[in-house]
């Protein structure tokens, strides 16, 4: 199992990442990398069931308990997309449902991600957001 570091410590380590780039076409190109770096879901996840509603792009995402922790992994058909995604999932895989219910998500805007993002890409941040959250919220009932 892997090691949780908290939520709140891996968002600050993102702040200080993007706050780096002065430039925001540095910053996409970040978010790219990052993207590429994804844990992968399983090609035969990549189901409608998966698919997050809301995004323009596809967006898929699976989630499964790994002991007390939620793991998850996605992908996208679009390259921001699948940054942003990225960017979500290291901040919230390997947490516990009840940190990932009750995590704040300000750090997004502290990164600029929402005000650079067209507004579907936006409104799609806030489903994937959204996704998890009801993933957690989910497991969290089962723990019960």
């Amino acid at each position: 199992m892997k090691e949780t570091r908290p939520i709140a410590a891996l968002q600050e380590e993102l702040i200080d990442e993007f706050s780096l780039f002065e430039d925001w076409m540095d910053k996409y190109e970040h978010l790219i990398e990052l993207g590429k770096g994804l844990p992968l879901i399983q090609p035969e996840l990549k189901t409608d069931d998966k698919l997050i509603k809301g995004c323009q792009s596809k967006v898929w995402l699976h989630s499964e308990m790994d002991g007390d922790t939620v793991v998850f992994t996605a992908d996208s058909d679009a390259i921001i997309t699948k940054g942003i995604i990225a960017v979500l999932i290291r901040v919230f895989s390997h947490q516990t449902p009840e940190s990932i219910v009750n995590a704040d998500t300000s750090f997004i805007d502290e990164i600029g991600l929402k005000e650079h993002l067209s507004p579907t890409r936006a409104n799609g941040l806030v489903s994937m957001i959204k996704q998890m959250k009801l993933y957690a919220v989910a497991y969290q009932a089962q723990l019960k």
